[in-house]
């Protein structure tokens, strides 16, 4: 069952009264089929015309959306001969972020990305997708490796940001979001990130500094919080939507300010009313990526990764 988000509460009614009618179909020899097919056409013609008209906060909250899919979604659609890698060799292993050798579509990639669960149980193990030290230093173990063995890394993010509490200030937060950044930079193979739910502050810049990021439609992408960000600024959280909007956050946004390289559209009504298509839009976006930088010398492809971020706030 679909978890209606505040703004689509027409859609909800709408659907609720086609459900209704079905219900009703099935005991009731009145022919209601013409009925059944005008309202699930008006009802796809709003879901579409509402997920085209999206504020930067309304796609903030599609991007939290509780059943938008997450790195295991993706991972069982589009890769294959998972084997995953854990611990980095230095303290533990942090289940926020998943990482491992991967194929997708025959080509032998590393995988790395941020899981945040789907449920009470899952979400606590990944603590909410927010990463540890040990979750970075992870990741930097894991593209050394790509590098000596000349794999590609793919990145999927999705973070509200990393886990800020006092254990893991303790164990140098912020020197392994740095060093994890500087080995995206330095990574001698191709590189693609994606943002696919939330891209939250340096949480997600330590996975995502590659010559090629790419962005869900309705993904978002930001150094803070919007509600964050409202609390800095005029000492409310209620501040958010406006936030949002003032932060350029969305992928329109991004793409337009040379942020990011390329927006995967979505199905209609966001990733989570189609979790299947959504996996296999991103991955062919993925692989045609690979695929442009996969004859790229490792200065080639560094010179990319130095020109695409100088570049950045220059237009």
């Amino acid at each position: 069952m679909i978890s209606y988000l505040e703004f689509e509460k027409p859609v909800a009614q709408l659907e609720a009264r086609i459900a209704e009618l079905k219900a009703a179909s099935d005991s009731d020899e009145v022919d209601i089929s013409a009925e059944l097919k005008r309202l699930e056409a008006k009802s796809a013609e709003l879901l579409a015309s509402t997920y085209s008209a999206l504020t930067p906060w309304q796609k903030t909250q599609v991007a939290r959306h509780p059943a938008r899919p997450h790195f295991r979604d993706y991972l069982e659609t589009i890769f294959d001969d998972f084997m995953p890698l854990g611990g980095d060799r230095h303290y533990g292993e942090d289940e926020a972020i998943v990482g491992g050798l991967a194929k997708l579509d025959g080509r032998k990639v590393v995988l790395i990305g941020h899981e945040k669960g789907h449920d009470t149980e899952s979400r606590i193990r990944h603590n909410f997708g927010m990463g540890k030290p040990e979750g970075y230093r992870k990741a930097i173990r894991l593209m050394e490796l790509a590098g000596r063995f000349g794999l590609p890394v793919v990145t999927l993010v999705d973070t509200s940001g990393a886990f800020p509490g006092i254990e893991a200030e303790e164990r140098g937060q912020a020197e392994a979001i740095a060093r994890s950044t500087e080995a995206c930079l330095a990574l001698p193979t191709p590189m693609v990130a994606a943002i696919v739910g939330e891209g939250g502050s340096g949480g997600a810049v330590a996975l995502a500094s590659g010559e090629r990021v790419l962005m869900l439609e309705h993904s978002v992408y930001s150094v803070i919080s919007p509600e964050g960000c409202a609390s800095i600024l005029w000492r409310t959280a209620e501040k958010a939507p406006l936030a949002a909007e003032a932060m350029k956050m969305t992928a329109q946004d991004l793409l337009a300010l040379g942020v990011i390289d390329r927006i995967v559209a979505e199905p209609v009504g966001g990733a989570h009313r189609d979790p299947k298509n959504a996996a296999l839009d991103l991955g062919a976006a993925i692989a045609q990526e690979l695929d442009s930088l996969a004859k790229k010398s490792p200065a080639a492809i560094r010179k990319l990764r130095e020109d695409r971020f100088l570049k950045i706030g220059s237009r």
